[in-house]
């Protein structure tokens, strides 16, 4: 039993010839080759669970919530009695209460200068807003 060769569709007469490049490759150029032909792109379906202001909120009160147990965890280890003299001011005090006072002080006074380079950067847009 012979088989014999599928045979090729014969070629649409109204059809152009597919120009061939010179490696004898089909040269029609494609969507990605012409940026006219190219369609814009479908905007990817909102994911479910995306981040929402609750679950910011959630994610911030985890993370307090374990930095104040670490705050805890210093606080109980560092107990004992230091000696801390500022201004005149001299006295006794736990180290890790000496320490949380200067951590609070840099914060404050960061948090001022922040504040300060702030309202200065808003009131040069105004003015050149005018």
């Amino acid at each position: 039993m012979t088989t014999t060769p599928p045979e090729r569709p014969a070629p649409d007469a109204t059809a152009p010839p597919t120009p061939v490049d010179a490696d004898g490759t089909d040269a029609t150029p494609t969507r990605e080759d012409s940026p006219v032909g190219r369609e814009p792109e479908q905007p990817t379906p909102e994911d479910p669970l995306r981040g929402s202001r609750t679950s910011g909120a959630w994610i911030g009160l985890a993370v307090v919530a374990i930095l104040l147990v670490l705050l805890i965890i210093f606080i109980a280890q560092n107990t004992q009695k230091v000696q801390v003299a500022f201004l005149g001011w001299e006295g006794q005090t736990p180290l890790a209460v000496a320490l949380l006072a200067a951590v609070v002080t840099g914060l404050v006074v960061a948090a001022i200068a922040g504040s300060l380079r702030i309202l200065q950067l808003r009131r040069r847009v105004k003015r050149s807003a005018r």
